[in-house]
């Protein structure tokens, strides 16, 4: 089925926003086949009945590519007892924190799990995504990981989405396994990897010091290669553990948060090709006072990936444009990174090449925003102008 959309501005994001002012997009089936000004369509593509896109902003479907939606329970009280004058390692060390999100998530059945995920995965598709990376990391135990696992590759069959999943049993260390955490990788982690085979599209750790060293990482990123599966890290959230250039030295997909990377790692993630996920939820929510080095970063040429970061204690956001609002505001990121950060970027974050621009040979998942131009989406605060959505060359309904 072939498909002629027109009079629309296109931000293809080929060239920074590689804007087209009067553009049309040609779709057959799933992809893309020409892309250019609305009076220079080809032949036979020129007597299809076109689309009218009504002069509205088209830009790539955008990507969520780090996010914790399969959970059980919420933990607005934790929100309180941090208001309160609590860190986010006190809360943790008090077996608040992870745990309790834990504890709430083995009590679920998959249903009851994936009920609750719809839900955000909804709110997130409802701001223009046309993919989301899902991990687990709630269950930390090998049947609660596998059954997180199984509910994130349910949701991408229950709604018109591309859904990846990530394996992160290297979490938090579970009450049962406090001051073992190296047992807990060979225990649990490990072996929660190796039984979930053919859910995982991803491995990633948490390495931090109220979680995993990069000892503990490195064993479990090999067993990831011995799977073939690539890896990405939680890397200086809350301090410099060199997390960045263990997943650098991996060749990571990417590593995220990154508040206190130095420049050693900037540059092993430069040399690598490693992207750097940006997380101002997670900043925002904790009161974070030290930002992700930015300047650095983009003085290197590290790509800068955006994403929600959405979970139940750190980032409660599902809306993508706010976290572009946020990069903006908190981290002086431009308008422009923060559209490549949640397109482009995002899909080189997930090893993705077939999405994340507007051109030929990509597949067709496009968002379409009661906007002129793509500064609008980070300018807005919290409020999404969308349109519509084109998943797979088929319009929302």
């Amino acid at each position: 089925m072939s498909l002629l959309l027109s009079n629309m501005t296109l931000a293809t994001m080929t060239g920074g926003y590689g804007l087209i002012p009067d553009g049309a997009v040609v779709i057959e089936d799933d992809i893309i086949v020409w892309v250019g000004p609305r009076g220079q369509v080809p032949g036979p593509y020129d007597t299809l009945p076109p689309t009218d896109m009504g002069g509205r902003l088209v830009t790539p479907g955008l990507i969520d590519c780090h996010t914790h939606i399969v959970f059980g329970g919420d933990r607005a009280a934790e929100f309180e007892m941090r208001l309160n004058g609590a860190s986010y390692q006190e809360v943790a060390r008090a077996g608040g924190g992870i745990l309790s999100t834990v504890t709430a998530t083995r009590a679920a059945d998959e249903e009851e799990l994936l009920a609750q995920a719809l839900v955000r995965a909804d709110q997130i598709i409802a701001g223009g995504a046309t993919t989301i990376e899902v991990k687990s990391g709630y269950g930390l135990t090998v049947d609660d990981e596998v059954k997180m696992l199984r509910v994130v590759r349910r949701i991408g069959e229950m709604r018109d989405v591309t859904v990846l999943t990530t394996h992160l049993a290297a979490h938090a260390v579970p009450p049962d396994y406090k001051g073992r955490a190296d047992a807990y990788i060979d225990e649990v982690a490990i072996p929660s990897l190796q039984a979930a085979k053919g859910l995982v599209d991803a491995v990633d750790a948490f390495c931090e010091g109220i979680a995993f060293s990069p000892t503990q990482v490195e064993r479990l990123f090999q067993a990831a290669q011995a799977l073939g599966l690539p890896v990405k890290l939680h890397a200086e959230q809350l301090s410099d553990l060199k997390g960045a250039m263990l997943a650098a030295r991996f060749g990571a997909l990417s590593a995220d948060h990154l508040e206190y990377l130095a420049q050693d790692g900037v540059d092993a993630m430069a040399q690598a090709g490693t992207v750097a996920v940006i997380l101002p939820g997670a900043f925002y929510t904790l009161r974070e006072t030290q930002p992700p080095p930015i300047a650095a970063l983009r003085a290197a040429g590290v790509p800068m990936a955006l994403a929600t970061d959405c979970n139940p204690g750190s980032s409660p956001i599902t809306s993508l444009t706010l976290v572009m609002n946020m990069a903006c505001t908190l981290f002086r990121m431009t308008p422009q990174e923060a559209l490549q950060g949640v397109t482009t970027h995002a899909a080189r974050a997930l090893g993705l090449t077939d999405r994340g621009q507007i051109a030929p040979g990509l597949r067709a998942d496009l968002a379409v925003w009661q906007a002129r131009h793509p500064a609008e989406l980070s300018y807005r605060i919290g409020a999404t102008p969308l349109h519509s959505r084109i998943f797979g060359g088929r319009l929302d309904a």
